[in-house]
């Protein structure tokens, strides 16, 4: 009979599970001080070693040739566990044998001495399935075992335990395995298989498995059943995945308010036989990680994607304000919910991508927040299909570029005469927009230096073609834009909102500009505040 992956790779040494060093290295060092506990839990997440590391001390207690802490695997005692010809290793899977006298039963035979082994080992499996009156009953025992008995308590819901009980035991934490290691174990068993597995394949496996080597062992044993090679392709094929284009094609149609086209999507999808569940699973996720790139610093470590598709990430993270991104991810939670409560499938994905194009539709706070911040950016919310080029007023911005423009600028003040200086004037004020995202930008650079974001408090921001220009209340502010350094931040802050390169200059608005009578004056002023030399005329 095939034995699946998961079963036959099981490790048989600590030094075999994977991601568990903390686990590993401590349960190690116990057995070789022969520091044998009598109760163990081992807590967390599906998949994670759990269960493998229970087998694995219940070797070792028994072990008559222990090796640094792992069982010999070749003495009479690890043969005998391995085969199940010794009968002192039990294992009670609590989530059917959870009442009173299972327990009982349990505490009778604990009594008595083991039959081969030196120990008689109960491994316990998702404990936290018992009763009330079944813990109380294990309760004395555990506090008090017999000295031949070891119990080793298992779970994936650590918090349904009784506080009496975990006190009475160790208590191991397991935490999901990353994914690049996930992915080289994957490497390394279908190697062993006579396998190919592709490095993309693996990280999408690991990425799919969220954690639990054994789920991904599972993913690829149904891939190798499919072919020999495993490539990308043939994993989003054989789990029924979209492809990723799919994904970034409708995050796209959603920013763009085109519902058409998110409709058309689902539509190609669903006579393509995919699964709505998935697709809303993948939609989410590809929306999360847009979230962890717009937020974050550095969010490469916790996404397990390819390098190419990072970078295409990031720059549509850059480009999606986060009201928009955080809207997204709640209607696929909701959409994804109501599909398992047991509505149309492809209904739910139909409507929530619908109310993601056109937020107006949707009364929830996350899509109020969106509108918002829609409005603030005076943006006007129309299909795709039906936008026209925007005409709006915006405020008259005077700035100073960079040197090269700086030189022209005060080269006219040394040589026009003041109509030509008042019309080269007229030749940098622009049509600006005010910058929505400022104060996401001020609380990036808070993060960087809190002095800098004290300068800028009560500031503003417009955006002029290709320049942000500042509207800052303190003097201070445009001192530290002096400093190389300073500006390189702050470009650096505003690039990784807005996903723009942009340049620096002051705001100067149409108020300010009325208060001076000579324009002459105020360029020449500008420029000497900028360091530029000026000869007044």
């Amino acid at each position: 009979m095939y034995k699946v992956l998961y079963r036959k790779w099981r490790p048989q040494v600590f030094a075999d599970v994977v991601g568990q060093p903390q686990v590993t290295t401590t349960l190690k060092n116990e057995l070789t001080a022969g520091r044998i506990a009598h109760a163990y839990l081992f807590t967390g997440s599906r998949g994670t070693g759990k269960t493998t590391c229970a087998k694995i001390l219940a070797k070792a207690v028994n072990c008559l040739n222990l090796k640094d802490g792992d069982p010999c695997g070749e003495c009479e005692i690890c043969r005998g566990i391995e085969n199940g010809s010794v009968m002192d290793i039990v294992e009670i899977d609590a989530a059917s044998n959870n009442g009173v006298d299972n327990i009982r039963s349990l505490r009778e035979e604990a009594n008595f001495t083991p039959a081969a082994a030196k120990y008689r080992v109960y491994i316990i499996d998702e404990v936290h399935m018992l009763s009330t009156g079944a813990f109380n009953a294990l309760l004395k025992t555990l506090e008090e075992p017999p000295e031949h008995v070891v119990f080793i308590l298992a779970t994936t819901e650590v918090h349904k335990l009784p506080a009496t009980i975990l006190s009475r035991c160790q208590r191991f934490d397991f935490r999901r395995i990353p994914p690049q290691e996930i992915a080289a174990r994957l490497s390394y068993v279908a190697e062993q298989e006579g396998a190919v597995l592709d490095e993309q394949a693996g990280l999408l496996l690991a990425r799919l498995a969220d954690g639990a080597l054994r789920d991904a062992l599972s993913l690829l044993d149904q891939c190798l059943g499919r072919s020999k090679t495993v490539s990308l392709d043939v994993v989003q094929e054989t789990v029924g995945l979209v492809g990723r284009d799919h994904l970034f094609a409708l995050s796209s149609a959603v920013q763009e308010h085109d519902s058409a086209a998110a409709l058309e999507m689902v539509d190609q999808m669903h006579r393509s036989s995919k699964d709505m569940a998935r697709l809303c699973e993948e939609l989410s996720a590809h929306f999360r990680g847009l979230m962890l790139i717009k937020t974050m610093k550095n969010a490469r470590g916790i996404l397990a994607v390819p390098d190419d598709e990072f970078e295409k990430m990031t720059k549509q993270a850059l480009s999606t304000p986060l009201p928009v991104i955080l809207h997204c991810l709640d209607g696929m939670q909701a959409a994804l919910e109501k599909m398992y409560r047991g509505g149309d499938r492809r209904i739910e994905m139909e409507m929530a991508l619908i109310k993601l194009c056109s937020p107006e539709l949707d009364d929830t706070a996350d899509a109020l927040v969106r509108r918002i911040e829609a409005l603030e950016r005076g943006v006007t919310r129309v299909p795709a299909a039906k936008q026209k080029p925007e005409v709006q007023e915006t405020p008259v911005a005077m700035e100073l570029p960079e040197e090269p423009v700086r030189e022209e600028v005060s080269a006219a003040a040394d040589t026009l005469p003041a109509p030509k200086v008042e019309e080269k004037s007229q030749q940098l004020k622009q049509e600006a927009k005010r910058l929505a995202e400022w104060p996401e930008i001020l609380h990036i650079l808070k993060e960087y230096s809190a002095a800098i974001s004290a300068a800028f408090t009560g500031s503003s921001a417009y955006v002029s073609g290709d320049y942000v220009l500042i509207d800052a209340p303190k003097e201070m502010a445009f001192e530290l834009l002096r400093k190389s350094a300073q500006r390189d931040k702050m470009r650096e802050a505003i690039q990784q909102v807005t996903g723009r390169v942009y340049k620096l200059g002051p705001y100067r608005s149409k108020k300010a500009e009325e208060q001076q009578a000579d324009p002459l004056l105020q360029l020449a002023g500008a420029a000497e505040d900028a360091g530029i030399p000026v000869t007044k005329v």
